[in-house]
C-alpha cells in the first residue's frame, strides 16, 4: 500500500506557484524582477493639496509649523467629537445643520515627508503650489457644469435666475449621483474619508481600486497604443511602462460632462520606497481647461487595513429627497407670487 501511494505522489505533475522575492533593498518584486506594488495603501494626510497662500513659493514646513498643523487637526477632532446637547432646541428654519460628526472623517494625523522634510502642499508646480487659472473656455465650461453646492438663497431662486440645478438627476454632479469622483480617481488625491487604495498587479496589468463609487482603474502594461478616442471614459485610457523601478502611467481619452471628450493628459509615476514603506506617487496633468499644467507628489504608506465599502449608489434616497424638496419649494414660490399679484 505504501509503495502504491508513493508511486502516485511521484507521478503527480509539479506545479510551480509564482512567489514574491524580497530584494536586499526591502522592495517586494515579482518573479520577473519588477517591483510588486500589490497591497493596500492609506493616503490620508494633513498635507493640503493646494498650498496655503501664506507660504508663497515655500515647499517645506519648519518644525514649529508642523506642530501647529498637528495641533490644529487634534483640536478640530476634539471639537467634532464632543457629545451633542440632548436638550438643544431645533435648528432655525433654513439654518445650517452641519455635516457628519467627526467619527466618519479620516484626514490622517500627520503630514507626509519626502527626503525627511514636511511639505507645505501636495502640489509642487506651479511654484506657488496652487492650481493655475482656467482659460476663458475652461471657466465657461466650469460655470455651465452641474454644481455640488449651490448659493444659499431663500425659496426657489432658480425660477428667477433661469438656472436648472434640480430639474433631474442629470443636473447634479457625478459625485452626488454616486457614479464617479474624479478628484479621488485621477490624479489620485486624498479626500476627507475613503483614503485606502488597493493595488493588484500582474506582469501585464495593474488594477488600482478606489473606494469612491467602487471604481477600479485598469492599467495596461507593455502596451504603447491607446484605444481610439471614441472609447473615451471618465477615468480615461491608461497604459504603463517601466523606467527602472518606476511604473510610468500615461492616461488620455477622458470623457467630460456633458459626455464630451476632454483635452486632458495625465502622467503618473509609482516608485517603491526602500524598506517596503510604501510608494512615492507623483503626477503631472495637462488640461486644456487651464492656462498651465500642474504637478504634485506625495507618499503612499503601506497599510494592513482593507477598504470598507462606500455604499453609495445612483438613485439613493438623497436624490429622491432633493428633487421632491425642489418641487415643494417651487410650489411655495409660485403660490407666494400668485398671492402677491
Amino acid at each position: 500500500m505504501k509503495k502504491i501511494l508513493v508511486a502516485l505522489i511521484t507521478a503527480l505533475p509539479v506545479i510551480l506557484v509564482p512567489t514574491l522575492v524580497i530584494a536586499q533593498d526591502g522592495i517586494a518584486r515579482t518573479p520577473s524582477g519588477k517591483p510588486d506594488f500589490s497591497g493596500n495603501y492609506d493616503i490620508s494626510t494633513l498635507t493640503p493639496f493646494e498650498r496655503p497662500t501664506a507660504f508663497g513659493d515655500r515647499l517645506y514646513l519648519n518644525p514649529e509649523e508642523v506642530q501647529r498643523l498637528r495641533d490644529r487637526e487634534m483640536n478640530t477632532r476634539a471639537s467634532g467629537s464632543e457629545l451633542s446637547d440632548p436638550n438643544r432646541s431645533e435648528p432655525e428654519q433654513g439654518g445650517n445643520i452641519g455635516s457628519y460628526n467627526d467619527f466618519w472623517f479620516d484626514r490622517g494625523s500627520d503630514g507626509f515627508t519626502i527626503d525627511g522634510q514636511y511639505r507645505t502642499s501636495i502640489m509642487t508646480y506651479p511654484a506657488n503650489g496652487r492650481m493655475p487659472p482656467r482659460t476663458p473656455e475652461g471657466q465657461a465650461k466650469a460655470d455651465a457644469a452641474p454644481k455640488f453646492a449651490w448659493p444659499e438663497r431663500d425659496g426657489a431662486w432658480w425660477l428667477e435666475t433661469g438656472e436648472q440645478p434640480y430639474d433631474g438627476p442629470e443636473n447634479s454632479t457625478l459625485t452626488v449621483r454616486c457614479i464617479y469622483h474624479q478628484s479621488a480617481s485621477i490624479p489620485i488625491t486624498p479626500r476627507v474619508y475613503n483614503n485606502l487604495k488597493t493595488i493588484v498587479q500582474t506582469d501585464d496589468y495593474l488594477m488600482l481600486y478606489i473606494e469612491w463609487m467602487h471604481w477600479a482603474r485598469i492599467i495596461r502594461i507593455h502596451d504603447d497604443t491607446h484605444k481610439p478616442a471614441t472609447l473615451a471614459t471618465f477615468d480615461g485610457d491608461s497604459i504603463g511602462r517601466w523606467e527602472g523601478d518606476t511604473l510610468v502611467v500615461e492616461t488620455t481619452n477622458f470623457l467630460d460632462q456633458p459626455h464630451q471628450p476632454a483635452e486632458r493628459r495625465v502622467v503618473e509615476r509609482f516608485s517603491p520606497i526602500s524598506g517596503g514603506g510604501g510608494l512615492l506617487y507623483s503626477f503631472t496633468a495637462e488640461d486644456a481647461d487651464y492656462t498651465d499644467s500642474y504637478t504634485g507628489e506625495m507618499v503612499w504608506p503601506k497599510s494592513d487595513q482593507i477598504p470598507y465599502e462606500y455604499a453609495c449608489h445612483e438613485g439613493n434616497y438623497a436624490m429622491t429627497a432633493t428633487l421632491r424638496g425642489a418641487r415643494f419649494r417651487e410650489r411655495e414660490q409660485r403660490e407666494q407670487n400668485s398671492s402677491e399679484n
